[in-house]
């Protein structure tokens, strides 16, 4: 779908918002029954969770998918048995974003910056990273560019490396900003249930 099409989709959706511990909360039902959940953060307006939820082939509800956010500490995170809890030294993916830029982090790299190379690839709409001491691989989807279908440029894609973190960023391509600036509206005319209603008012 387009980035209209896509907004059309956002602003049909049935919303209910929750002011809560400095966040507002979204869900959208959309009328497909999916589900998204959103947190932003109050004072910056950044997105800091987004997740998802599908019906399953049995019309049963699906477990909620994360998309941005880190999922050690995201609330509603199931908790983990400690049996088949991760390696900690293992790489953790995860994606935060910035008001600018759409940005994944990769924890436990403790390789130099040189090691990395940072590449998209068009055909296949993703982005691929690679190590030269073949230590790490990783090809992941922009997937707020695919749901748009906006193209993928490599000139938006930049990376730095500090404290064992791969830190990936590709800029937000001017149809992304516009959309959510648009969204944003919508959202903060929602009237909020819970702490601080008085701040969900219109700006």
């Amino acid at each position: 779908m387009s980035v209209q099409s896509w907004i059309d989709v956002l602003k049909s959706s049935k919303k209910t918002a929750l002011i809560h511990d400095g966040k507002r909360k979204i869900h959208y039902l959309f009328s497909d029954g999916k589900e998204m959940a959103e947190e932003y953060d109050m004072k910056t307006d950044e997105l800091i969770v987004r997740r998802w939820r599908n019906k399953n082939s049995f019309g049963a509800q699906g477990q909620w998918e994360l998309e941005v956010g880190d999922p050690m500490t995201g609330p509603g995170a199931p908790p983990e048995p400690e049996v088949i809890r991760e390696n900690f030294s293992n790489p953790v993916f995860t994606r935060k974003d910035t008001k600018t830029s759409f940005q994944w982090r990769i924890r436990n790299l403790p390789y130099p910056r040189d090691v990395f190379s940072v590449s998209v690839e068009p055909s296949e709409r993703c982005v691929i990273i690679r190590t030269s001491n073949k230590k790490y691989y990783k090809k992941f989807s922009v997937v707020d560019l695919d749901r748009c279908l906006l193209p993928l440029d490599g000139t938006a894609l930049s990376f730095t490396h500090a404290n064992n973190t791969l830190i990936v960023s590709y800029k937000k391509p001017k149809e992304i900003l516009t959309l959510e600036q648009e969204l944003l509206k919508e959202l903060k005319k929602l009237k909020g249930t819970g702490e601080g209603d008085a701040d969900c008012k219109t700006q």
